[in-house]
């Protein structure tokens, strides 16, 4: 057993956020870790490090010590690897899930690499528990199948959405009425772009029928982007920053369609925002490199 799994189940950390304010924005200044230099800047260091924490969790989880404040204190280590790497990350809202004060809520929003399903824990683990709905091939994947099992994840089928539904209700609630808040990515499947014509409502069918409140959610992780072959392990580009925001908990009401609509429009919106910011910020690269010359 490595010395940070022994250290860890010796005292590992209560849920404190590491994230205290509403906002988090990477400081300037933060070192370049050598041992991506080493690597050329190449996406090989960042994965090796990446499967090294999962490693760690999934190893807690079997032995069932992997609770919520080793799952904040390993996932908050892959967001400082992000940084470690090149990238900057931008958290927003974070106001909005502490003022959830523990209770359970849907949430719902894009999915757009492997990232928010290892680093969201790091955000929300600390003002209430979580589990995510997931599909099958996840739980194929080594150690991190135990982490699903530790967290009581939501396995659905992906290919029988009638039975996908039903299970999602039924589990679903389970989940909120023991306390635990459930994440979904109601779009199916990771993409850099967002179909809003591909973004169901199964979310919004769960917090109607449960009459729990769903706290909407964007993300822009393609600094991870997915594989040709390996779907995991895509190229990785440190010119994209890591953005995330979570929106006020709002209840369902009616048929749910207004609320599923709020949520499809808070997600194009700050995609929107968050891509013209990019722009301008390679502009202003660009512009530097050229003075230089």
């Amino acid at each position: 057993m490595s010395d940070a799994i022994h250290e860890t189940m010796k005292s590992g950390p209560g849920p404190g956020s590491f994230y205290p304010g509403d906002t988090y924005d990477t400081p300037d200044g933060v070192p370049h870790t050598w041992g991506d230099r080493l690597c050329f800047g190449g996406r090989w260091y960042f994965y090796w490090k990446i499967f090294d924490i999962i490693r760690i969790m999934g190893t807690l989880g079997k032995c069932g010590r992997l609770d919520r404040g080793n799952q904040v204190r390993w996932c908050s280590q892959i967001l400082k690897l992000v940084e470690a790497c090149g990238a900057r990350i931008h958290l927003r809202g974070l106001d909005n899930l502490r003022a959830m004060k523990q209770q359970p809520a849907v949430l719902l929003g894009n999915h757009m690499s492997f990232l928010e399903t290892v680093t969201f824990p790091a955000m929300i683990h600390s003002h209430m528990d979580l589990t995510f709905v997931i599909k099958p091939s996840l739980m194929k994947i080594p150690f991190f199948r135990y982490i699903m099992i530790a967290i009581n994840a939501v396995v659905i089928t992906r290919n029988n959405p009638r039975q996908d539904l039903q299970t999602v209700l039924e589990e679903g609630k389970k989940r909120l009425d023991a306390g635990q808040s459930v994440v979904i990515f109601p779009q199916g499947t990771r993409s850099a772009e967002f179909d809003p014509e591909q973004f169901n409502s199964i979310g919004i069918k769960l917090a109607r029928r449960t009459g729990y409140p769903v706290i909407p959610f964007a993300v822009k992780t393609d600094f991870m982007q997915n594989g040709k072959y390996l779907r995991n392990m895509g190229p990785i580009d440190r010119r994209k920053d890591l953005w995330m925001e979570f929106a006020p908990a709002r209840p369902v009401t009616g048929s749910g369609r207004e609320q599923h609509q709020e949520i499809i429009d808070f997600i194009v919106d700050r995609l929107k925002t968050w891509r013209s910011e990019e722009e301008k910020q390679q502009e202003s690269r660009t512009a530097c490199k050229t003075e230089k010359r």
